[in-house]
């Protein structure tokens, strides 16, 4: 197929402004965010244009220890067919621990975590991205990540362990430029030796994004302007290998359109700049098609050998551990540095209060300014584990169990709230039904 060419994140806060952008030629949609069955109508507008769309999963948790839920993908599948889209993307990121492999409390990050760079931690990715393969309708790209945190006792650098996750797999990179900045940052990875060393004919696309530093840990916020030094990876990235596609990402705090403009204008000239001159040596070009990776040796066309049990649970125990450890409160693993750990969880609490504030908007315009701290308080003893939707009605659960808020009215009105959702499908208006729950809160209470 054709070069992506230059795209932006579609989000529904910028999709009339997306829609009037001059030249994109792409966009990605995050595939949680879409219905196949209710596509927005601005995204329709586009496919109709010939924009391409290529639906970002955020949520299958391909770095688990856990096998990819049949559920999760069957949706991913759904999601690129209605949208008749050349690939679906998603993380080298672990979002999910606990479980049968452990014997302990499912624990959900609510975020993409790192998965170590070990041999155990590849066995079990390399068998999960071969399982999302064999599930999805069309070829798989998987980004590297953001970190804030480093596992201890880790065997290779990041190149080292995307080259042989691509070998193994033969699976597609997205690489996002501003995540190796920020791995540059927060654990002192070189970015040009990443780049070194993994294989950018495998490339799909890449990501290009901003953050903000504060007191020398950056955090990739994708709500800031994209900084220079991100444009100086891409354009390294771009002396090496003509991508076939480059995407600029923004998930909140949007500028106004002529300034996502800029920065995409930025994007191109960095990308054009980037190319070696006439007379240096060539380029290889990537492509999103499977075939178009010469310098990549393809999956064995063998059964892959499953990773071994030990190896997912002996990753399943770490992961864990590191989880709790951020999520519940339990001591931090050994060897991590706490501090950095510390961090991490504030942002993780931080970013659970502010994704159930957008699943939720009700919440924040029932308990106002009290909001934040109350839903922070909440989160330090109650470890998220069934989803930002569940984790929103858990909260007014609990809120409405110790007879908060205070104000009569704005109780009456959570109460309410919670009432119409809680059930298995929304309320019909029956009598019976209604009494059924309030009973069953008045219990809890009791």
């Amino acid at each position: 197929m054709k070069p992506l060419g230059t795209g932006i994140g579609w989000r529904p806060e910028i999709a009339d402004a997306v829609e009037r952008m001059p030249g994109i030629d792409w966009v990605e949609a995050v595939a949680e965010n879409l219905c196949p069955g209710h596509i927005p109508d601005s995204l329709q507008r586009l496919r109709e244009r010939g924009v391409t769309v290529v639906p970002h999963g955020v949520s299958l948790g391909l770095g688990d220890a856990e096998r990819p839920a049949e559920t999760r993908l069957a949706a991913l599948a759904e999601r690129a067919q209605a949208l008749g889209s050349p690939l679906v993307t998603e993380h080298i990121a672990f979002v999910r621990a606990g479980g049968p492999l452990t014997a302990s409390q499912p624990l959900e990050a609510g975020h993409l975590l790192p998965v170590p760079r070990t041999r155990d931690a590849l066995d079990v990715l390399c068998e999960n991205v071969r399982i999302a393969q064999d599930a999805l309708p069309v070829p798989l790209a998987v980004e590297n990540i953001a970190a804030l945190i480093s596992w201890p006792g880790e065997e290779m650098t990041e190149g080292q362990f995307l080259y042989e996750l691509v070998e193994r797999t033969g699976v597609r990179l997205l690489i996002d430029v501003a995540n190796l900045h920020t791995n540059h940052v927060n654990r002192g990875e070189d970015p040009a030796k990443a780049l070194d060393e993994l294989p950018v004919e495998a490339i799909a696309y890449v990501h290009v994004a901003g953050g903000f530093e504060r007191d020398g840990v950056w955090h990739d916020s994708h709500a800031h302007p994209v900084p220079e030094p991100v444009l100086a990876i891409l354009a390294d990235l771009a002396s090496r290998v003509t991508p076939p596609g480059v995407l600029l990402e923004r998930d909140e705090n949007f500028p106004a359109p002529q300034e996502l403009e800029r920065e995409l204008n930025a994007i191109r000239e960095t990308v054009r700049a980037g190319a070696p001159v006439s007379g240096e040596c060539a380029t290889v070009t990537a492509s999103v098609t499977p075939s178009a990776a010469p310098a990549v040796r393809p999956a064995p066309a063998a059964a892959p050998v499953p990773a071994p049990v030990p190896a997912r649970q002996r990753l399943a125990l770490a992961q864990a551990a590191l989880l709790s450890a951020l999520v519940a409160g339990t001591p931090a693993p050994e060897g991590f540095d706490r501090a950095r750990l510390t961090v991490q969880s504030r942002a993780l609490a931080g970013k659970r209060a502010d994704v159930v504030a957008k699943v939720a908007p009700e919440l924040p315009e029932i308990l106002g300014a009290a909001y934040r701290a109350r839903f922070l308080s909440y989160a330090r003893s109650r470890p998220m584990s069934g989803g930002y939707r569940r984790d929103a009605l858990d909260f007014a659960e609990q809120l409405l169990l110790a007879g908060q808020p205070e104000d009569a009215a704005a109780r009456g009105q959570l109460t309410r709230w919670w009432l119409e959702r809680s059930g298995p499908a929304p309320l019909d208006g029956r009598p019976v039904t209604r009494w059924l729950r309030a009973a069953r809160l008045a219990l809890r209470r009791g």
